[in-house]
């Protein structure tokens, strides 16, 4: 299967403007993540997709490749079906642009199964370890089915139980596998459906729309950057592997 690796990047964001711009111990979030992915594939096949001009002229100071697209994309997978118009291929990852510390081998592993799994919606998931994550709005947490079909996913605190204590709970690893022909469907929708809009993830716009999404099993280093409060943990994580090394 052939593929190529979009960072989708959106500098008019509601909670955090300019967050793919911020800077992170000397460089942006968005550069970060930009290395981390060519640690794990070729330069050639790594996008940004972005609606600001800011961001392009940022992607071309470093080499990166950049597209710009519309400033009217609903989410960021819309902005990726954008690309998938422009540029071919089987396959388009997505991997967030406000994910500095994800582990490179994750892009290595849902890449090696993209034969395994033709046509299918591949995103990755990890355990969640604690009562803070388990109950933050900002982490989609996931249920699935033993043979690893999404069942749902949700910002609230899932699957429960009647002491409302956390047992056992998995979230959602932002990266993504989409097939060109759901991409198609997905940006079909001209608004999002009931249950994206509800909850605010767009994956939950395939299982509306009757795709299957598969869940993948990643790793557990990467720290979603959702507020400006969660820019100094990243930090944080930083300054505890340079003294570990």
């Amino acid at each position: 299967m052939s593929y190529i690796v979009i960072i989708p990047a959106r500098y008019k964001s509601t909670r955090f403007p300019g967050k793919p711009l911020t800077p992170i111990l000397g460089k942006s979030m968005l550069l970060r993540t930009y290395e981390q992915c060519i640690k794990a594939v070729d330069a050639k096949l790594v996008y940004v997709a972005t609606e600001d001009q800011r961001i392009v002229d940022h992607c071309i100071s470093f080499g990166i490749q950049v597209v710009l697209t519309s400033d009217e994309c609903l989410t960021g997978t819309d902005r990726i079906a954008e690309v998938a118009t422009k540029i071919k291929a089987d396959y388009y990852i997505n991997v967030q642009g406000d994910e500095p510390l994800f582990n490179p081998d994750d892009i290595v592993k849902i890449s090696n199964l993209l034969d395994t799994y033709p046509g299918e919606i591949l995103n990755g998931y990890t355990a969640i370890t604690d009562q803070k994550q388990y109950s933050s709005i900002s982490v989609p947490k996931v249920v699935f089915r033993p043979n690893g079909k999404l069942l749902y996913m949700s910002r609230s605190a899932i699957p429960g139980n009647k002491t409302s204590t956390f047992v056992k709970a998995w979230r959602q690893v932002c990266i993504y596998a989409f097939p060109h022909e759901a991409l198609v469907a997905f940006a079909a929708c001209k608004v999002k459906t009931s249950l994206e809009a509800e909850e605010d993830i767009e994956i939950l716009r395939f299982l509306e729309l009757d795709y299957e999404v598969r869940m993948i099993e990643l790793s557990s280093e990467s720290i979603a950057v959702d507020n400006p409060e969660d820019v100094m943990e990243v930090i944080q994580k930083l300054e505890e592997n340079v003294r570990e090394v």
